[in-house]
């Protein structure tokens, strides 16, 4: 289970980015540290304090985080299937449901493997996130304007690299560049927080395209 407890600590230490972006977005460190404790989806605490410091609507920047937060929902289908914890535990097991303990579970081999690789992915990653939003929201308050120490990208940076290594298929790709396209193109004309709901339509559009694309290729066999 090395490579569980290697997942946690890796992106666990990512936390501390979380920390300074949150502080820096305008949050105290109390509220950055409960949104770690609380939410715990990475992808989705970043969405809402970017919105916030880009000065969105507290509503909007909470329905993009929602709408990031959603792919969890469906690893829990699979991961429900694949572990079948005991009804007792599943509320508990659920707050650990992200990509990193998908990953490592759906890798195992067993479901004795699978259930100690989410485990210890989840412990790891929980504990590390949280100690480190702590101290990076604690330096964050320290400095002062994170901003002026370049510090305001740090986020966005952490972002990226974890999902780079996630895009492996074409469509996959695809969809992210749309995504970039579509956040990055309606940000001077739209208010803060709703060009990233915009950009999730990027999903549904490719995938329309591939399947008009893929019912074209059919009829030109068929003929």
């Amino acid at each position: 289970m090395r490579d569980a407890l290697g997942v946690g600590v890796a992106v666990g230490l990512s936390g501390f980015a979380f920390g300074v972006t949150s502080v820096g977005s305008g949050l105290t460190v109390p509220q950055t540290c409960a949104l770690s404790l609380l939410v715990f989806t990475g992808a989705s605490q970043f969405a809402l304090v970017g919105a916030l410091a880009a000065g969105g609507n507290p509503l909007t920047a909470a329905a993009g985080a929602f709408f990031l937060g959603v792919r969890n929902a469906f690893y829990g289908l699979r991961l429900s299937q694949l572990l079948a914890l005991p009804r007792a535990v599943r509320p508990f097991a659920a707050q650990w449901v992200i990509d990193e303990t998908t990953a490592v579970a759906l890798a195992q081999p067993t479901r004795r493997a699978a259930r100690i690789g989410f485990a210890v992915t989840g412990l790891a990653l929980y504990v590390l996130w949280n100690l480190t939003t702590l101290l990076g929201g604690i330096g964050a308050e320290a400095i002062g304007d994170t901003g002026a120490w370049g510090l305001d990208a740090a986020g966005p940076a952490v972002f990226l690299a974890l999902l780079a290594p996630m895009l492996k298929s074409g469509v996959e790709r695809s969809v992210a560049g749309l995504a970039v396209v579509l956040g990055l193109g309606l940000l001077p004309v739209l208010p803060a927080g709703v060009p990233v709901l915009v950009a999730a339509l990027a999903a549904p559009a490719v995938l329309w395209a591939q399947g008009r694309r893929g019912a074209r290729d059919e009829k030109g066999v068929d003929r």
